[in-house]
């Protein structure tokens, strides 16, 4: 049975004192053991994130990376640096990134190799708008990212990998994609997984769901078979992220 994971993403959110004291608050509330808890901070705030967690099971994220180990390239952070900072997670390919820096599919798969090869555990993510939900093309859509992320990487480094699917038009509208909508998309993607794979690795791949997710939502939607865990966004930015955690347990 896949353990469920829950990460949360605080965009571009808090200065490096409300990180710390947010954190500090936080973290106890979420050190559980039946669920793995991933906070996805801005890179300026991994010291006081990284303090916040010591010595307990929450891991430490962030949002974004580069894809070469080192260069001429100015305000870029690479994996290398994260990773001398115990950063575990990165989140790659997030439609905003996608929709405001451009981000392409070969970009997100470059970024995916590189944090594997560095010990890193990247969030990719998929998800589709409004306009190509309503032509009836999700699954399709949803099932190219994914193999153009994936592509060159092997079975082994494959089953580390987190999915996330984030349907653009549920991300911060406070439109939840019905409990329904996200099990049929991430079975799509489990399918996938396994023509790209087999059947094996992906029943060891976790899929999130990410898209206005509430504590209201959460329990439907951890219920769902292919759906194991989520990633959340504006929830994430108070303490009702503990209710969401708790609903990813037993």
């Amino acid at each position: 049975m896949r353990r469920k994971i829950i990460a949360a993403n605080w965009k571009m959110n808090f200065v490096p004192l409300e990180a710390k004291a947010f954190a500090a608050e936080l973290v106890p509330l979420v050190d559980v053991d039946d669920v793995d808890v991933v906070i996805c901070a801005p890179h300026v705030m991994l010291c006081p994130v990284r303090t916040a967690t010591k010595d307990t099971r929450v891991a430490v994220g962030v949002q974004n990376m580069h894809f070469e180990d080192k260069g001429a390239y100015t305000g870029e952070i690479s994996a290398p640096m994260l990773a001398h900072f115990d950063v575990e997670y990165v989140i790659l390919g997030h439609s905003e990134r996608r929709a405001y820096f451009a981000e392409t599919d070969a970009l997100v798969n470059k970024k995916a190799k590189k944090a594997l090869a560095a010990g890193l555990i990247p969030i990719i993510c998929v998800g589709e708008t409004l306009e190509q939900r309503e032509q009836n093309i999700t699954i399709e859509f949803i099932r190219i990212q994914t193999k153009l992320a994936l592509a060159g990487i092997d079975s082994a480094d494959a089953a580390k990998v987190v999915i996330a699917y984030e349907p653009i038009w549920a991300i911060g509208t406070g439109v939840t994609a019905t409990a329904e909508q996200a099990e049929e998309a991430c079975a799509a993607l489990r399918q996938v997984l396994a023509e790209i794979y087999d059947k094996d690795t992906a029943e060891k791949i976790r899929i999130q769901y990410g898209g206005s997710v509430t504590p209201g939502n959460a329990a439907e939607l951890f219920a769902q078979p292919n759906i194991d865990g989520a990633l959340v966004g504006g929830a994430s930015l108070s303490l009702d992220f503990e209710k969401i955690v708790k609903y990813g347990g037993g």
